[in-house]
């Protein structure tokens, strides 16, 4: 959705027209839009001429911003969780701080890159290369 909104960053997207494009439910697309314009990358227009517009240029919009608004409320592993989950060796476990470290790398090397970085091709220019 936002690698199609980039390459076209001045256009209203409807989420109809995005779920029809790339397959997905408008319903879960209804979703993501909502929590992306909570999280400021994107901006939410009705009526005529409305749809999602990116909030910002694509070049000041970073993956790993992107990839933490979308995981916000969700945990990597169970024992990530604010009560711990159900872990039997919490205290013990020596694969816990591993894993906190390589979700940090994995945000870290998000934010080396932008929305600008992953934008999709102009459709005209899909199109005319057929």
């Amino acid at each position: 959705m936002l690698m199609r909104m980039a390459s076209a960053p001045e256009r209203g997207f409807s989420t109809a027209d995005l779920a029809t494009e790339f397959g997905l439910s408008r319903h879960h697309l209804a979703k993501i839009t909502q929590k992306l314009a909570a999280g400021g990358i994107i901006e939410t227009r009705r009526g005529s001429g409305g749809g999602a517009i990116l909030a910002r240029d694509p070049a000041e919009i970073r993956l790993g911003q992107v990839a933490r608004i979308l995981e916000e409320g969700q945990v990597l592993v169970e024992c990530f969780a604010a009560d711990g989950g159900n872990c039997t060796i919490d205290g013990r476990c020596r694969l816990k701080a591993r894993l906190r470290s390589a979700e940090a790398a994995f945000h870290t090397d998000l934010d080396r890159s932008t929305l600008a970085d992953i934008a999709l091709a102009p459709l005209a220019t899909l199109e005319g290369a057929a």
